[in-house]
């Protein structure tokens, strides 16, 4: 009787799946993740917004979804981010604490994916309240500061190589990000400094938006739905805040995206939905 398959080789048959999603606190949408694994089926998904402290994080519930390897980083109500793989990685040890505030906005691993190691950094980038200006908003200084580190850092270490980048980086850049870019100006998430931030911090590593590989800039493209509208489907008032980058030495890897967009109809919905894409490694 021929011996059962590896399953690191039965995951380098079909493209490396890649999922993101701003899961509006693990412990409480935990049971949709059987949702998503059924619809998506990734090989590795980050989560941001779990709002979990590390001592009570669901690490074996996790487990059980087929995702052996987790690495986690949270804190009570607020912010958290969580890496969960079917291939084994290493957590990275030395990136940095943006701003000094320790308040667990970035995770990042080295994916022992086909071909070689894969670098993949999982961020929640400050929503940055309400009020776009800088001096009456510290909320929105910080979310200005934050990027502002993430692209001197980037910059700092050069061009990405065999890298993927992913998560709610709160930021809607293209003028069909959003529902309506003249109405949408003058709202944090599609401001002009917010916008130009974001550009830079791309360019900085020479990022491919692996999404708009995909979806022309003109087309409207959304991963997230306010919960203050009321019926949001027939509104249809979105934004794409989440995000997947990837380096240059991967564009031509890319294989399919998604964005499940049922999702945000779920029972106890996150207003963000999971996005995914495909490498052909």
């Amino acid at each position: 009787m021929p011996a059962a398959p590896n399953l690191a080789r039965a995951t380098a048959r079909r493209p490396l799946r890649i999922a993101t999603w701003n899961i509006n606190s693990v412990r409480l949408r935990r049971p949709l993740l059987a949702e998503l694994v059924k619809a998506l089926d990734p090989d590795v998904l980050c989560l941001q917004e779990t709002k979990c402290p590390d001592e009570v994080f669901p690490l074996e519930d996790l487990r059980a979804f087929g995702f052996p390897h987790v690495a986690y980083k949270g804190m009570k109500g607020y912010n958290g981010v969580a890496i969960l793989s079917r291939l084994p990685f290493t957590a990275r040890q030395d990136d940095p604490d943006w701003c000094g505030k320790g308040d667990c906005r970035h995770l990042a691993v080295e994916l022992d994916a086909p071909g070689g190691p894969i670098e993949l950094h999982d961020f929640y980038v400050p929503a940055g309240g309400d009020t776009p200006d800088r001096e009456a908003n510290p909320k929105f200084a910080h979310k200005l500061d934050f990027v502002a580190e993430a692209t001197a850092w980037t910059a700092g270490r050069g061009t990405a190589k065999r890298s993927v980048l992913v998560g709610d980086l709160n930021i809607a850049p293209l003028e069909h990000d959003v529902w309506s870019h003249r109405q949408m100006l003058g709202v944090v998430s599609h401001t002009p400094v917010e916008v130009a931030a974001l550009e830079g911090w791309q360019r900085a590593g020479e990022w491919h938006d692996a999404l708009r590989h995909f979806v022309p800039a003109e087309e409207k493209l959304y991963t997230w739905w306010s919960y203050r509208a009321r019926d949001w489907e027939a509104a249809d008032r979105g934004r794409r805040l989440d995000h997947v980058w990837v380096s240059g030495d991967l564009a031509g890897r890319l294989t399919r995206h998604a964005v499940l967009k049922p999702a945000r109809g779920w029972t106890q919905a996150s207003d963000h939905v999971p996005v995914m894409v495909e490498l052909a490694l």
